[in-house]
């Protein structure tokens, strides 16, 4: 019988906020950290087009665990709206599909911003990851077809025109949830306004629950490939990390002795003592001495892991 094969790479774990550039797709991006950081496992937590830029955050190891935590959470985007043209992609990489001379008046485009605000129904663009009978749209949709993409619910928690650079443009921030797509919002806004309307610019400069402070531009890390030495190389890549238990900051949280730890490691619940535990949490997470050792839920009395960590 052959022995199951060592995987390649360190057994690395934890978060890398990179401020992705324009032009370089969020897939690239994770091949390319992963192969910086000579990582067994990386993943990434919300795709960002490749004409956007800003904060991707990048799971390593045993991080890409808690990575449902962290596409569920808030973003905050900054993006340019150009009026005149509706765009097949709803941004420049498309071709123009609509256009018009007509341009809005600031006081029009600061109007329509409180029917955007909550939580509203959007139909996702023809470019975008949604399935449609097995399908991804995007693929559809370089083939030539136009299909019925159904709209849905996102909440938008906060939205601002920053100001308005020529009558061409417009800069807006954007807080929403999961799922919203900032490309819909241009291309709604357009329409409304009968003017049309594309995302020229987009930046994402928030992905709760990590801070704006705490990406890393690419061309940082590529410039330690510098170092010689691969440990010292590493080392200089390792700094720049974040804790994988910081994902789960919104979380309840429990701390645990070692004993406890032991024992979910090994896949078994629990006993939760004391006045502070919590008494019931579909989810939250136990620490031992700081480090993450599980994620699961509170009921009865005791924790549960779900998911547990080496």
């Amino acid at each position: 019988m052959s022995k199951p094969r060592k995987p390649k790479g360190r057994p690395i774990s934890g978060w890398l906020i990179l401020d992705k550039p324009v032009d370089f797709g969020s897939t690239e991006a994770v091949s390319k950290i992963k192969w910086l950081f000579d990582a067994q496992k990386a993943g990434h937590a919300g795709t960002l087009d490749p004409l956007a830029s800003g904060m991707l955050p990048i799971a390593l190891g045993d991080a890409t665990k808690t990575v449902p935590y962290v596409m569920d959470g808030r973003k905050i985007y900054e993006f340019t709206v150009t009026w005149g043209e509706e765009r097949s992609t709803d941004d420049l990489e498309g071709e123009v599909t609509q256009a018009s001379d007509q341009r809005p008046g600031e006081e029009d485009i600061r109007a329509l911003l409180p029917n955007y605000t909550g939580v509203i129904s959007q139909v996702p663009p023809q470019f975008s990851a949604i399935k449609i009978a097995g399908e991804r749209a995007y693929d559809l949709a370089r083939e030539g077809e136009t299909v019925e993409i159904p709209s849905r619910e996102v909440e938008i928690f906060r939205l601002t025109l920053l100001g308005c650079p020529d009558a061409d443009r417009a800069e807006f921030e954007v807080e929403c949830g999961k799922g919203t797509y900032v490309r819909s919002l241009a291309r709604d806004f357009g329409r409304e306004l009968g003017c049309y309307g594309h995302i020229s610019s987009l930046r994402r400069t928030f992905v709760a629950p990590f801070a704006e402070e705490t990406m890393v531009p690419l061309a940082e890390l590529k410039a330690l490939e510098a170092i010689e030495d691969k440990q010292d190389r590493l080392a200089a890549l390792d700094a720049f990390l974040i804790d994988t238990g910081e994902a789960l900051s919104s979380l309840p949280h429990v701390a645990i002795t070692e004993d406890q730890a032991h024992r979910l490691r090994m896949g078994n619940p629990i006993l939760l003592r004391g006045r502070n535990a919590p008494v019931a949490e579909a989810d939250a997470f136990v620490t031992c001495f700081g480090k993450l050792v599980a994620i699961g839920e509170i009921g009865e009395g005791e924790f549960r892991p779900r998911r547990v960590f080496t």
